[in-house]
């Protein structure tokens, strides 16, 4: 493909899988938190142990990590129709995205609430400290770091789905690299999406850690 054409396709390209991936992370985020907080605090060894609703939030959240993410876009492309108006298209594919990651996004966040030493929850608990207390003044600030990181790799996950739903209109790096990389054979076009989302990951790996490590009590002198 001629480079002027390649350049605006690849910029338009760029610019979808960006969209699809930071808006996907925003609103996977707004749903993966309070469903991570429900699954810590309900637990057996949590702060209001509710067995049974644990149980089934966590079979829940199992099921959907399970399907792969192109069956579960098929899947729900009647939700996604409902929602957007239409099944295909870089807007669209936010719907599946969210339905996808928000579940992963939760344990991501279950697990580095775990992380948080069981001493300090128990020494808040003693100075009469409420649970929304200790969830947003020990809990959350105690791992933040670990957030930051699990933020990270979510996004970059979130990344790799955008690009995977392009194999069903999903727009962004990855249609292209599929309706011209593959269908035409345009390997040049190929090439360049796939260097294109390398990159991508790679900024997003590299400011996510950079943050961290900021916010890392550990690490500073």
């Amino acid at each position: 493909m001629a480079l002027e054409k390649l350049i605006p396709l690849l910029m338009d390209g760029i610019k979808d899988t960006l969209y699809m991936t930071t808006i996907s992370t925003l609103f996977a985020y707004l749903l993966g938190m309070p469903l991570a907080l429900a699954l810590v605090l309900t637990s057996p060894k949590g702060l209001k142990p509710m067995p049974l609703l644990y149980r089934v939030m966590d079979f829940v959240v199992n099921i959907f990590r399970s399907i792969p993410f192109l069956i579960l876009m098929i899947l729900v492309i009647p939700v996604t129709r409902f929602i957007a108006g239409k099944s295909y298209g870089s807007t669209a594919t936010i719907v599946p995205l969210v339905i996808a990651a928000a579940p992963y996004v939760a344990r991501m966040i279950e697990s580095s609430l775990l992380e948080v030493d069981p001493g300090v929850i128990e020494a808040a608990q003693s100075m009469g400290a409420s649970i929304p207390q200790i969830v947003f003044k020990v809990l959350i600030p105690e791992a933040k770091t670990s957030l930051i990181v699990g933020a990270t790799i979510s996004s970059g996950t979130i990344l790799g789905y955008s690009a995977m739903s392009g194999a069903i209109g999903g727009g962004g790096l990855g249609q292209i690299a599929i309706s011209y990389g593959y269908n035409r054979y345009q390997t040049d076009v190929l090439v360049a999406t796939v260097v294109l989302l390398v990159i991508l990951m790679q900024i997003i790996q590299i400011v996510g850690m950079f943050i961290s490590r900021k916010t890392d009590k550990r690490v500073r002198e």
